[in-house]
């Protein structure tokens, strides 16, 4: 066993930036009556000050980003070949390029209102630009400075040596991805995609893992959950609710790792290499006293404040331009046909047996809000909202919260990532959570409701 000395400077180095984060992203405070995170606080602070000016500063933002898009494409400025970060950014394929620049006629569109009203109204586009990307802007801003507070200074190290023998044997998975759920849960499950795509373009985690952790564990946050149980009615159970997502949950993260498409992800890192285990003890080491050394090595290689604000910088351009044109994209498109067609209807229509065996009262109006979700999380509680049956509308709100992949927010987030998930793919994997957790759900709801 290899003994190791350590310098308090360095010690220091792993205990106050790391102490800082837990404290920003994962150490839950009551705020204004919400049990939320000194993130979230921040931003909700900032989106009040800069008010209404957020989404033409969003519209700014998106067009920015798909005139220097296709400039790059045309031009290749010089400053996109020295600089890896800003080739990465705008150096982007044909079809990430038009979905760019749809982004920007369709926020311009919406902020004007001017075009088709399909496009901009207050059920489709406006829901994008005026109260999602709102939000993101400033979650984005906010999570994306003080992410290496996370990434950089050992705490994911120490919580992958102590936890890997739990995450591995249950969800295929590294110690460290514990963090990338708990800071969803408490947090957002943006920031949850945001710190797993991070970490899989570091090379911590193959693909195979990303795709898993970002569809997995990318959770959403307790305080959303609240929401939308107060939507259909039903706040005053919100623990029973909240017991009934957690089993449900719990039993689709052991469930989804292990059949396809997940399972079929490539076990390779993101620059091409094999996998290589990672999370092995070494012989004489504790997992307590291997996650420390591991943490205070790794948070002894930051040298400057000045690489921490750099880094920190280019999380928020990456989240802001990478991340905010497809989700104004995807997102208002999902919302234009969840709207303006019976898409969803006749997509939900095979659930209908489903729910009536599983003796769900009025199926055919649950079966809509089943698929609905795909395109906005918070559409199948609008829509369960009016159904008579408190069991119905308590089995709609628990499986809306348990399918974590809709497009309006984390689905074109995960898009606009690095994580390799497809379009395709999510609809699959949203489907499969459907069906593994609808029954689980169902039963629990039959004990409550008894």
């Amino acid at each position: 066993m290899k003994n190791h000395s350590f310098r308090t400077e360095d010690i220091l180095k792993f205990i106050i930036p790391s102490l800082i984060g837990i404290g920003l992203f994962m150490f839950p405070v009551m705020y204004k009556d919400e049990l939320t995170i000194p993130i979230a606080i921040l931003a909700k602070l900032l989106g009040n000050l800069l008010g209404d000016t957020i989404p033409a500063i969003m519209t700014a933002i998106i067009t920015i980003t798909a005139l220097a898009t296709v400039l790059t494409k045309i031009v290749k400025p010089s400053f996109t070949k020295r600089d890896s970060f800003f080739n990465n950014l705008l150096n982007v394929s044909i079809f990430w390029t038009v979905v760019r620049v749809l982004a920007m006629f369709i926020a311009i569109m919406t902020l004007f209102e001017i075009g088709p009203e399909v496009v901009w109204s207050e059920v489709t586009g406006a829901v994008i630009l005026f109260d999602l990307l709102p939000v993101l802007l400033t979650v984005f801003l906010f999570a994306g400075l003080f992410l290496p507070l996370l990434l950089n200074f050992g705490l994911l190290e120490l919580f992958g040596a102590l936890l890997t023998k739990i995450m591995r044997p249950l969800f295929k998975l590294p110690g460290r991805s514990s963090i990338d759920a708990l800071a969803s849960w408490l947090g957002d499950g943006t920031i949850g995609v945001l710190l797993t795509s991070k970490q899989y373009e570091e090379g911590y985690y193959t693909k195979r893992e990303a795709a898993v952790i970002a569809t997995t564990f990318s959770i959403v946050s307790i305080t959303f959950s609240l929401v939308v149980i107060t939507q259909v009615k039903l706040g005053s159970m919100f623990i029973p609710f909240y017991i009934t997502i957690g089993v449900a949950g719990f039993i689709a993260a052991i469930i989804m790792p292990r059949i396809p498409p997940l399972s079929r992800k490539p076990d390779t890192y993101y620059n091409g290499e094999e996998k290589e285990e990672k999370d092995l003890i070494p012989a004489g080491y504790s997992p307590l006293k291997w996650g420390y050394t591991q943490a205070v090595d790794r948070a002894a290689k930051n040298k400057s404040a000045g690489k921490f604000f750099r880094d920190g910088g280019r999380n928020v351009l990456d989240m802001w331009m990478g991340v905010a044109p497809i989700v104004m994209t995807f997102g208002t498109i999902a919302l234009i046909l969840a709207e303006n067609t019976k898409l969803f209807v006749y997509l939900g229509m095979p659930f209908i047996p489903l729910l009536e065996l599983l003796q769900i009262p009025h199926a055919a109006e649950a079966s809509k809000s089943l698929i609905v979700g795909f395109a906005d999380m918070f559409l199948p509680a609008i829509l369960a909202s009016e159904i008579p049956s408190d069991l119905t509308r308590f089995v709609v709100a628990a499986v809306s919260v348990t399918q974590l992949i809709y497009l309006s927010e984390v689905g074109g987030v995960i898009l606009g990532s690095k994580v390799p998930v497809s379009l395709w793919e999510m609809f699959v994997i949203y489907i499969l959570r459907t069906l593994i957790t609808l029954p689980v759900i169902a039963l629990m709801a039959h004990l409550f409701f008894f």
